[in-house]
C-alpha cells in the first residue's frame, strides 16, 4: 500500500512504463482505480444495464493488463484503454444484437441532402442529442465519441476499428450528417 502512495502523481504512462519494467502488479491496481468508473460509464452508454456494466469494466481492465506489454505509447494511456472499451462493446453488440453495420446502414438511409455546412447546427439541449445518439447504430455512436469526445485521430480510430482510415472519414461524415438529419427531424430544429 505504501508503495501505492507514492506512484499517485505519476502520470499514466509513467506508471505503465515502471510496471512494464518491474512487473508490479500493484502499479496497476492505480490505473484500474483511476479508470474503472469511467470505463464503466462508456460501457454502459451502450449496453444500459448497470451491473453489466460493472462487468464489463472488470473484463476490461483485466484485458488491458494483460496487453500492457502491447503498449506502444504512440497515444495516451486513456486512449488505449478507451479503443479496447469501445472494441469490446461493439463485438458485444454486433453478436448479440446481430448488428452488422454495413446492413444496417443499407436499411436505413438518409437523405443525401444535408451538406457540410450544416455540421456546426445548434443543439438545443445536451439531452436531446444523447437521445439522438441513442438512436443511431453503435458504430456510429463509437465514432463520433471517439473522434469528438475522446479526440482521438483518424489513423488511431481505423486501427481500433480495424477498418480504413478512407471508411472511418466516410463513416463518420455519415454519422454527423445521420444525427443532424435526425435531430431536425425529432426536434424540428429551425437551425
Amino acid at each position: 500500500m505504501a508503495s501505492k502512495i507514492k506512484y499517485q502523481n505519476k502520470s499514466d504512462e509513467e506508471i505503465v512504463h515502471l510496471l512494464m519494467d518491474s512487473g508490479n502488479q500493484e502499479l496497476f491496481e492505480i490505473l484500474y482505480a483511476r479508470y474503472f468508473k469511467k470505463v464503466k460509464d462508456k460501457c454502459f452508454s451502450f449496453l444500459k444495464d448497470s451491473k453489466q456494466s460493472e462487468e464489463f469494466a472488470n473484463d476490461i481492465l483485466t484485458k488491458a493488463y494483460e496487453k500492457i506489454p502491447g503498449f506502444k505509447g504512440n497515444s495516451s494511456f486513456s486512449s488505449w484503454l478507451y479503443s479496447i472499451t469501445y472494441n469490446y462493446c461493439i463485438d458485444y453488440l454486433r453478436i448479440k444484437k446481430k448488428l452488422h453495420y454495413p446492413n444496417w446502414n443499407d436499411s436505413n438511409e438518409i437523405p443525401e441532402i444535408i451538406d457540410e455546412s450544416e455540421a456546426d447546427f445548434e443543439v438545443a439541449s445536451y439531452e436531446n442529442l444523447i437521445t439522438i445518439l441513442e438512436l443511431i447504430h453503435p458504430e456510429e455512436k463509437v465514432l463520433l465519441l471517439m473522434k469528438y469526445q475522446d479526440n482521438l485521430s483518424i489513423k488511431h480510430i481505423a486501427k481500433t476499428l480495424r477498418i480504413s482510415e478512407d471508411a472511418v472519414k466516410m463513416r463518420l461524415k455519415r454519422a454527423r450528417t445521420r444525427v443532424i438529419y435526425m435531430y431536425k427531424q425529432k426536434y424540428n430544429s429551425t437551425n
